[in-house]
């Protein structure tokens, strides 16, 4: 892989991590039609830091106070609404982890797809739209966040485990059809990222160390940085919009991409 590749293919995964358009439809279209080769292990493990790190420096202050008041909650007994939010954290990270160590070949093999991916592109993109219609006028904010909440959402997470899917998109529709407004649900999102995708990176970056391939340190160094200022700017950006338009241009958009899948990659009956 050289530079032009690596800049094109980290700034898509920054881009795509956090919006609700699922990064593997667009990593697997993007290479596709450019015949470009496929970018590696070591390049995911790569961009799945840039995009960690951004999400963390995004949400730095928030973090430091939900750390703080959940480990009060240990020592003192005593819950607020940001201790509740740092077990909801862990609550909802809990379905993902567990489905995907039991079915961690399954996925890797079966379902990569590009047609799976086309498929739940299309599906998830239609789901987020009734959560849309549904819970366009959610009222409910984080401060009203459950331990059930966080539970359910969680569940919807562990669907992000078929590719295509879309982690932000399936969370965030999770937490429209909770009537959490748009914001909330998708800053519940964007919080239960960072355990996940410390948890993909981990898995990995294991896989790497036994794979013991040369690596271009230069190259996934380009990778990591370009993808977390892609990230970075990007949840901003997102957060700003989904006050003003919601959901429905990137329902569109998704219906859009999973029908351009299909038909790339639909078998010729000639």
């Amino acid at each position: 892989m050289d530079c032009p590749e690596a800049y094109g293919l980290a700034l898509l995964q920054g881009v795509t991590e956090f919006l609700p358009i699922s990064s593997s439809a667009h990593l697997i279209l993007l290479p596709k039609l450019l015949g470009w080769p496929d970018q590696g292990l070591a390049f995911d493990v790569a961009v799945h830091v840039g995009t960690l790190l951004a999400v963390i420096l995004y949400f730095r202050d928030d973090l430091s106070v939900i750390v703080r008041d959940w480990c009060r909650s240990l020592s003192q007994r005593r819950l607020n609404p940001n201790a509740v939010l740092g077990w909801g954290v862990l609550i909802g990270t809990v379905p993902v982890g567990l489905a995907g160590l039991l079915l961690k070949d399954w996925i890797e093999t079966v379902l990569r797809s590009p047609l799976v991916i086309a498929g739940a592109t299309v599906v998830f993109g239609l789901l987020l739209g009734v959560a849309e219609y549904r819970g366009d006028r959610g009222a409910r904010s984080l401060e009203q966040l459950t331990w059930v909440d966080a539970l359910v959402v969680g569940l919807f997470q562990t669907l992000a485990l078929i590719p295509g899917t879309s982690r932000s998109g399936i969370t965030i529709t999770g937490g429209l059809f909770l009537a959490f407004d748009r914001v909330s649900a998708a800053r519940f999102s964007f919080l239960l990222s960072i355990p996940v995708i410390l948890l993909a990176g981990g898995v990995k970056a294991w896989d790497l160390l036994r794979a013991s391939a040369a690596v271009d340190w230069n190259l996934l160094f380009l990778a990591v940085m370009v993808s977390a200022l892609a990230a970075y700017g990007c949840i901003g950006w997102f957060l700003g919009l989904l006050q003003r338009i919601g959901m429905m241009p990137f329902v569109l958009y998704r219906l859009v991409l999973g029908g351009l899948l299909f038909y790339l990659f639909w078998p010729s009956t000639t």
